[in-house]
């Protein structure tokens, strides 16, 4: 660990030491030029506004990614139920989230790809079929529910798994309690015994992107980034608030028509580490490293999260203080070194394991939370995490998971130390987050990677 002196910077000799690591000069780099940034948000936020991409991907994801997904999990039957008011968390995904009554969405696994068959209401068939152009939209009897109907079909398709949502994923569990008993009594007992939770399924499925939303995502992880930068050059040291810097994202993500990545977002932290959430009445000032923590979502379908980090200078000072350097210097080379570790076939905790050795090496403290997670359909998504390395016993959850071309990740290069801030004892983190996606051979970043930290002076900015 780094010896640091009371107010949490390095001692001296230790600060020489690690600043001869460094590079010769410190050359902080704002973002683009102003008149470039807004230009290309401009540019940016109209693009992702064009047209509806959604519903063609849909269909190409059904096609080509779900077979796929179907046989990954040993799956050849998969039924999910969509309603108005309280619908399933995949109804988007399978064309059902204009459903009015109750409809069955049946997918089962064919010799040359998956059959889709929705049974509806005779009052939304002419809707839905002209909607999903790949699939056999039937009206289902008045006298049959949508369970056995779908029960009916399935039995004459002879599967031998049927999935079902019912999951301790999020996404993988829409079927009510009710629901669930429902569909059993219809499958009745032969069929029942082949029911099986569609947790991998989904996880296979929805867990790689196809190139079209990869190109998507890269333009709104740029746009995420250029935000953010444009956000820090409002910030007046002893006078803003991060509650002032929240709403003044949350009020230009609304002027640009775009979405929210998650209920919160922002999260904005300058003090001493809190977890997550703001300390919203907070006043930055100089010497605080301020925490961008942010995400959009665009055509209502893809999330970003990209965090962004700046160092409020103190009088006299042009450069931040030689513990933050190095902090920040070593933050941004585990990134590079996580992004080199990710490949198809490699396990999530793999690549968590090189961010952890990494930061024991440069005298960081342990982090609180994971190294990263996928990111697309929801801002924490379904896939592989990067995380759970620990060396006290066998790799967790979704770290155990492996990566593969096309998945898409948000993910952290950390420091941690000891700081005090106003006679209270902390940590203080650099959690530099960029976004990546993994390719056929390796990852690149789809995110334009913060080089340096952005420098606020004391003296107030002029305003946008």
């Amino acid at each position: 660990m780094m010896k640091t002196s009371s107010s949490g910077g390095l001692t001296r000799g230790a600060a020489v030491l690690l600043l001869a690591l460094l590079t010769p000069a410190w050359a902080p780099a704002q973002g683009p030029p102003k008149e470039v940034r807004a230009r290309e948000i401009r540019r940016l936020a109209t693009e992702l506004k064009q047209g509806d991409p959604w519903p063609a991907i849909r269909r190409e994801s059904i096609e080509k990614l779900l077979p796929l997904a179907m046989d990954a999990a040993k799956v050849d039957a998969w039924v999910l139920f969509c309603r108005e008011n309280h619908s399933d968390p995949l109804a988007r995904h399978v064309g059902g989230e204009h459903a009015g009554r109750l409809t069955a969405f049946v997918f089962t696994r064919g010799p040359s790809g998956v059959e889709s068959h929705v049974i509806a209401s005779p009052t939304e068939v002419i809707t839905l079929a002209e909607r999903l152009t790949h699939a056999k939209v039937v009206a289902g009897p008045a006298d049959q529910s949508a369970f056995e109907l779908a029960a009916t079909y399935l039995r004459g398709k002879k599967p031998t798994t049927i999935a079902i949502n019912k999951s301790d994923l999020t996404a993988a569990d829409g079927l009510s309690a009710s629901q669930y008993d429902r569909l059993i009594a219809a499958l009745g007992p032969d069929l029942a015994r082949r029911v099986t939770s569609s947790e991998e399924l989904v996880h296979r499925w929805l867990g790689v992107k196809l190139p079209a939303e990869i190109g998507i995502m890269r333009k709104a992880g740029a746009l995420t980034s250029l935000l953010e930068y444009e956000a820090l050059d409002t910030v007046a040291a002893g006078k803003t608030t991060n509650a002032d810097l929240q709403r003044s994202l949350r009020r230009r993500v609304e002027e640009l028509e775009l979405g929210h990545a998650w209920e919160d977002n922002p999260g904005i932290q300058s003090g001493l580490d809190r977890g997550r959430g703001s300390d919203a009445k907070r006043v930055i000032i100089a010497g605080d490293i301020i925490n961008i923590d942010f995400g959009i979502k665009v055509y209502d379908i893809w999330c970003t999260d990209v965090q962004r980090f700046a160092y409020v200078l103190g009088p006299g000072e042009t450069a931040p203080p030689p513990a933050i350097r190095t902090a920040w210097e070593a933050a941004k080379e585990s990134s590079r070194k996580m992004v080199a570790a990710m490949r198809p076939g490699a396990a999530g905790w793999e690549v968590d394991r090189v961010q952890v050795e990494w930061m024991a090496s440069q005298g960081s403290l342990k982090h609180w939370a994971g190294t990263g997670h996928s990111v697309g359909y929801w801002a924490h998504d379904v896939g592989p995490s990067i995380s759970g390395y620990t060396r006290d016993g066998p790799p967790r959850g979704a770290g155990a998971r492996t990566l593969e071309s096309g998945m898409v990740f948000a993910f952290d290069g950390n420091f941690v130390w000891a700081a005090e801030d106003a006679g209270q004892k902390g940590t203080r983190s650099i959690t530099l987050e960029e976004m990546a996606a993994v390719t056929a051979t390796g990852a690149e970043y789809l995110t334009p990677v913060q080089e340096q930290l952005v420098l606020i002076p004391s003296a107030a900015p002029a305003q946008r």
